[in-house]
C-alpha cells in the first residue's frame, strides 16, 4: 500500500479534495438538499478513486520520459519499485471502482463517470501533442466541485461552475510553474508546454494571467449566493498565497519551485476550503 501511495502521490490529493468539499456543501448550502453520510462518504471515494487512476497511469505512460529525465528517474516505475503493469492494474482497478461509486450516488454521476473518467486519463497524453496540457489538467482537477454538487443535487448550478473555473485556471496556472524545472528536458525530447513553446518568461506571465482569472471566478459567487465576511477573507488570503508563489519564482531563479508548487497551493486550497465552510455554518 505505501508503494502505490508512493505512485500516486496520495498527498497532492490536497489540490482539489478541499474543492470537492467545497462542492458538496454549497449544494445543501443553496438547495433544499440535506447531508446525507454515505453520499459524502461516496463522494470522497470517487475523489480518490479518479485521482489515483489519473495518476497511476500518468506515472505509467510516462516511464520511460521519467527515466531518462534526471529530475524524475527515481519515480517508482524508473526506480523498479512498482512494475508498469501493476501500475496499469492498479489504474483499471481504480477506474472500475470510480464508476462503481457514482452508480450508488445517482445516475447523472454515473453517466457522466467515462466522461470524467476520460478527461483525468486523457491529460496524460496531451503533452505529446499541445502545449495546452496544463489547461487539461486544470480541467481535470475542475471537475471536483461540480462533480461534488452533482453528487447532491443530481442538476447543474452556475455558482459550482464558477469553483470549477476557478480551479481550472489556478492549476493550470501552478502547473505551469512547476513545468519550468523541465523546459529543456522538454525541448529535447519533443514534448510540449507553455514554457517549451513562449520560454519561462512569457509563461510565468501566461500563468499570471490564469492565476487572475481563478481569483475573477472565486470571486463571482458573492454576486450568486449569500456569503459573508469569512468568504471574503477566505478570497484574501487565496489572491495573497497565489501571489506569494510568483513572488518567490523568477526566470533565473527555480529553487522554490516545489514551494510554490506543493506547499503554498495545498494551503491556499485547505484555507479557503476552511473560510467558505465556517462561513455558511455561521
Amino acid at each position: 500500500m505505501k508503494k502505490y501511495f508512493s505512485l500516486v502521490l496520495f498527498a497532492h490529493s490536497i489540490f482539489a479534495l478541499p474543492f470537492a468539499i467545497i462542492g458538496f456543501f454549497l449544494a445543501t448550502y443553496i438547495t433544499d438538499a440535506s447531508f446525507t453520510l454515505p453520499i459524502f462518504i461516496l463522494m470522497l471515494c470517487c475523489m480518490v478513486f479518479a485521482r489515483n487512476a489519473a495518476m497511476a497511469f500518468n506515472r505509467y505512460l510516462d516511464r520511460d520520459i521519467d527515466a531518462m529525465n534526471p529530475r524524475t528517474a527515481m519515480r517508482d516505475i524508473p526506480a523498479g519499485k512498482i512494475s508498469a503493469s501493476q501500475a496499469l492494474t492498479f489504474t483499471l482497478l481504480n477506474c472500475m471502482l470510480f464508476i462503481a461509486a457514482t452508480w450508488f450516488i445517482n445516475p447523472l454521476c454515473f453517466y457522466l463517470s467515462p466522461i470524467a473518467l476520460a478527461v483525468i486519463l486523457g491529460y496524460s497524453y496531451t503533452k505529446k501533442f499541445t502545449a495546452l496540457c496544463h489547461i487539461v489538467l486544470g480541467i481535470g482537477l475542475g471537475l471536483a466541485p461540480l462533480g461534488a454538487y452533482l453528487a447532491v443535487t443530481g442538476t447543474f448550478n452556475i455558482v459550482p461552475i464558477f469553483f470549477s473555473l476557478a480551479v481550472i485556471f489556478w492549476v493550470s496556472g501552478f502547473d505551469i510553474i512547476y513545468a519550468l524545472q523541465d523546459e529543456e528536458f522538454d525541448k529535447d525530447h519533443k514534448l510540449n508546454s507553455i514554457p517549451t513553446f513562449f520560454g519561462k518568461k512569457n509563461a510565468l506571465h501566461i500563468s499570471e494571467t490564469f492565476h487572475g482569472l481563478s481569483v475573477i471566478f472565486i470571486t463571482l459567487p458573492v454576486f450568486y449566493i449569500d456569503l459573508g465576511w469569512l468568504y471574503y477573507i477566505g478570497v484574501l488570503f487565496y489572491i495573497s498565497l497565489l501571489i506569494y508563489q510568483h513572488i518567490i519564482i523568477s526566470p533565473s531563479d527555480l529553487r522554490r519551485v516545489n514551494r510554490a508548487f506543493m506547499t503554498t497551493n495545498g494551503i491556499a486550497s485547505v484555507i479557503f476550503a476552511l473560510f467558505f465552510l465556517l462561513d455558511i455554518w455561521l
